[in-house]
């Protein structure tokens, strides 16, 4: 059934007035309300429609998962099906480092709305199940199931954010360090020289 106008232009309303706010507050003082005023409705269309904070936060990020998604699914290799297990392993963690880091305040809001939400709902199976995969294609002597969860855990946007303003890490460092915790470099010829000390 088509969407009546009024009622797609008060959702379009609600989820840029929702966006707005979540970019340039604290999650503590979004509410409803905020939003639902600053969309120019009432709070129970916002209620009706979405449910609560969190459904706002999903039906704002859907969207964009969705189009990564279809990249990893069918777009061009390496990120797409085919080629080198290790190129679409490093394909497929700087599509997840970069949607991290461009929807980073929603993906904290998700966190903040719904802790066990991060691991659990449908997008977050998907990324963790397609990186548990690449992770085996490429490195097939690791556990590549637990590898997936502690490099996923990696990802998320609370600890990426704790690095870079408290611990005043790079983002390029953080992505380089990503990327070695998922597919550690070849750390070379083992030195059979005598310690010096």
């Amino acid at each position: 059934m088509t969407e009546r106008a009024d009622a797609a232009h008060n959702r379009a309303a609600v989820l840029t007035a929702a966006e707005a706010l979540f970019q340039r507050e604290d999650l503590e003082h979004v509410s409803l309300a905020r939003i639902a005023q600053a969309a120019g409705v009432g709070k129970a269309t916002v209620m009706r429609r979405f449910g609560d904070l969190l459904g706002l936060v999903e039906a704002l990020i859907a969207p964009r998962v969705a189009a990564l998604q279809d990249r990893v699914r069918s777009g061009a290799p390496p990120l797409g099906p085919g080629g080198d297990a290790g190129a679409r392993l490093h394909a497929y963690l700087d599509a997840l480092f970069d949607f991290v880091a461009e929807n980073r305040t929603l993906i904290r809001a998700l966190e903040h709305y719904a802790p066990h939400a991060y691991y659990a709902n449908p997008a977050s199976q998907f990324w963790i199940d397609e990186l548990t995969d690449r992770i085996r294609a490429a490195r097939p002597s690791v556990d590549a199931g637990y590898l997936a969860y502690a490099v996923f855990t990696a990802l998320r946007a609370d600890v990426i954010d704790y690095l870079r303003q408290h611990r005043h890490m790079a983002t390029e460092r953080i992505r380089a360090g990503v990327h070695a915790l998922a597919d550690p470099p070849d750390p070379g010829p083992v030195s059979t020289s005598p310690d010096p000390h």
